[in-house]
């Protein structure tokens, strides 16, 4: 949308949309007191892990302390409504993903929450790097031989979910595959994967930066990545699109949002503080070790990129035929 109405109509008509082409640098504005950033999942989980680092960053900077606060349980949406509700003054945010600002609004019947018109974009901060993994015991070395194996034994193989790139990947799994895994979802990734690395779970989608230890140790198997090319970060690691699954695609996202009407000088503020640390040649060395591709952005990109993803996780969630609950 070219920048000629109002400021009013802008704020009426997209909130996450909703601010000046150009951003001063800001050198007034600066939280004057502790901040939260809310995160959509529980501790030991990828986005926990990285709202973490952010947070010691942050209060470095800024000298600022900045509490991380874990609100787990419906794939994003409990976590989605706390941050909607908090006061727009800039010292509460939400460590966000494709969860409850891309899939979430898609699988749930009557939405708790506006992903929209509720919140305002601040900063998009990386790309997760999911992948396929089974339990070191299933008897299967590539993800061809597990679509074999599940074929041979439909129904009795099962695939963990502790977010909605389990949920969809699950449906998306079967849908392409044309197998039939059983769905097991829990409430965040951590449960899943004990019980993945136990045995009594077959197989789930897991961030790397969750799942980065049990795969060095050998615990879990990976067959490939959710992404539509292979990434620089584990080029050993195929696309599941080149190996059984034509067309697999999810692409799993994070990033900073706030509450609606924030003011424009701390949303500026906040998306220079994060840009500041997240541009860091050590940062990003930092995140890979988690697996997850650095990006950053103005608040206006990662607002035209929120609508979009909704858009996506709507279509694969519709494709996959899964029903919202």
């Amino acid at each position: 949308m070219p920048f000629t109405a109002s400021r009013r109509a802008l704020l009426a008509a997209a909130p996450l949309l909703a601010l000046p082409g150009r951003l001063r640098a800001q050198g007034g504005w600066k939280p004057s007191r502790p901040v939260t950033l809310i995160v959509p999942f529980a501790a030991g989980s990828g986005t926990d892990t990285v709202s973490r680092l952010l947070a010691s960053l942050l209060e470095a900077d800024w000298g600022i302390q900045t509490v991380v606060e874990n609100r787990p349980g419906a794939n994003g949406a409990i976590a989605a409504v706390a941050a909607a509700r908090a006061a727009p003054d800039g010292h509460t945010l939400m460590i966000t993903t494709n969860s409850p600002h891309g899939a979430t609004p898609a699988l749930m019947r009557r939405p708790t929450y506006d992903a929209i018109a509720d919140f305002t974009a601040i900063c998009r901060m990386g790309t997760y790097i999911f992948t396929f993994v089974v339990n070191d015991q299933v008897p299967v070395r590539t993800m061809q031989e597990f679509l074999a194996l599940a074929k041979a034994r439909p129904g009795q193989l099962t695939c963990a979910s502790g977010n909605t790139t389990g949920v969809v990947g699950a449906a998306m799994l079967n849908r392409i595959g044309g197998v039939d895994v059983t769905h097991v979802p829990y409430r965040s990734s951590p449960p899943a994967m004990t019980d993945l690395i136990a045995g009594r779970i077959t197989s789930m989608f897991a961030d790397v930066a969750s799942s980065r230890a049990f795969l060095n140790e050998g615990k879990m198997k990976p067959l490939g990545i959710t992404s539509a090319r292979r990434t620089p970060l584990f080029p050993d690691w195929p696309a599941l699109s080149e190996v059984g699954l034509p067309g697999f695609e999810l692409l799993s996202f994070m990033g900073a949002v706030g509450p609606a009407r924030m003011p424009e000088e701390a949303v500026a503020a906040w998306n220079a503080a994060i840009r500041k640390v997240w541009d860091r040649d050590e940062t990003a060395a930092r995140l890979g070790t988690f697996g997850i591709e650095r990006v950053t952005s103005t608040p206006q990109e990662f607002g035209a990129f929120i609508r979009e993803q909704i858009r996506f996780w709507g279509e694969q969630a519709r494709a996959a035929g899964i029903e919202p609950e």
